[in-house]
């Protein structure tokens, strides 16, 4: 199997092909995690997702998650207790030392239970790990096409040379837009965000927040700040739709973005405003038009398949979308998780001409 894409997509499906003894390609062209998978937030959730046709693929994941920590050992996975907030005169409604006076934490959106975190690169290369001991293999290249042959797919062309496949998955996050040249694919867009990460050490307990703050200019910032076992502390909250650059090695954040982030910061904890910055960057979360991933095969191109567009969810998630798909592909069935919801055919093929000069 040949899949395209080195993120968490791609990842969790390379390992669970490999647990049912299948031969998995993981094709990428500038390494695993080095999107939105090496940058998000690396928060889950077990229930905030019910009411949705997202509910059954996030229970699912939520579980397989704390599974694959027993497996999988580095991916800075551990249950959170979750409080929302926002900033004001209120005071604080729970005493949390390590926050800003003005914020007020005034619900407790998850428990040790139904919440918790990991390390998102340290959990995807864990998963690619785990694969290749397996026998998959990481392919430094750029797809630039498909084999086909008696009208199906075999396989991949990539600047590298050709590589030979019984089925093909796209699962480039936000890029897979680019594959409607080859496929008929619904489109994945990408909406970038910015996040920053300090170092702490063991000073924050393990509390992720989800807030809201007014900004000096009169604005309101939502930000959400995750302490990770490693001593380090992840903020982000700033969205904008600066075009998606063809090259992912091309994301840097808009101008300005990381110094509002850094006031944001300072509201937030005082601990923050004095902590050293190890990361100040940009990613763009895959989305599509309805807001639900694209997850099966492709019609009308036997041995074709999808897995993204699951926007804020991905790390939540991969597993639980990596194994169903695993499944579809070998077995012909999904298991665990009806993917029905998420078939690519509900959403009509992107238009290949609006790709000009990509």
């Amino acid at each position: 199997m040949a899949i395209c894409g080195g993120g968490v997509m791609g990842a969790a499906l390379a390992y669970y092909l490999s647990l049912r003894g299948a031969e998995a390609i993981v094709v990428e062209r500038t390494g695993i995690a080095n999107a939105a998978s090496g940058k998000s937030g690396g928060f889950l959730a077990l229930d905030w997702c019910d009411g949705s046709r997202l509910s059954e693929l996030a229970r699912r994941s939520f579980a397989l998650h704390a599974a694959l920590a027993e497996e999988i050992p580095g991916t800075g996975y551990r249950r959170m207790t979750t409080y929302g907030g926002f900033s004001g005169a209120g005071g604080r409604r729970k005493a949390a030392t390590w926050i800003g006076a003005r914020i007020a934490l005034d619900r407790r959106l998850g428990s040790p239970e139904t919440t918790a975190q990991i390390d998102p690169r340290a959990f995807t290369a864990g998963l690619m790990d785990a694969a290749a001991a397996r026998g998959a293999r990481l392919v430094m290249a750029t797809v630039e096409g498909l084999l086909r042959r008696g009208g199906r797919v075999a396989g991949v062309v990539t600047d590298g040379g050709p590589i030979e496949a019984d089925a093909v998955v796209i699962a480039m996050g936000p890029w897979s837009i680019l594959a409607c040249r080859w496929l008929p694919l619904p489109a994945v867009y990408g909406l970038k965000g910015h996040s920053l990460v300090f170092e702490t050490g063991d000073a924050i307990p393990p509390e992720a927040l989800f807030l809201e703050i007014g900004e000096a200019g009169g604005g309101v910032a939502s930000p959400e700040v995750f302490p990770r076992p490693d001593g380090t502390v992840y903020l982000c909250g700033l969205s904008s739709e600066t075009p998606l650059p063809v090259d992912p090695a091309a994301v840097v954040p808009d101008a300005g973005a990381i110094e509002r982030l850094r006031a944001i910061a300072t509201a937030v904890s005082p601990l923050l405003s004095s902590a050293p910055v190890v990361a100040a960057q940009a990613c763009y979360r895959p989305v599509t038009r309805d807001g639900l991933p694209l997850i099966g095969a492709l019609a009308g191109v036997e041995g074709a398949y999808v897995a993204a567009g699951h926007s804020v969810w991905g790390m939540l998630n991969a597993p639980a979308t990596g194994e169903a798909l695993a499944g579809l592909i070998l077995e012909g069935r999904s298991g665990p998780v009806d993917l029905a919801p998420f078939a690519p055919g509900r959403l009509p093929p992107f238009d290949p001409a609006g790709l000009a000069g990509a």
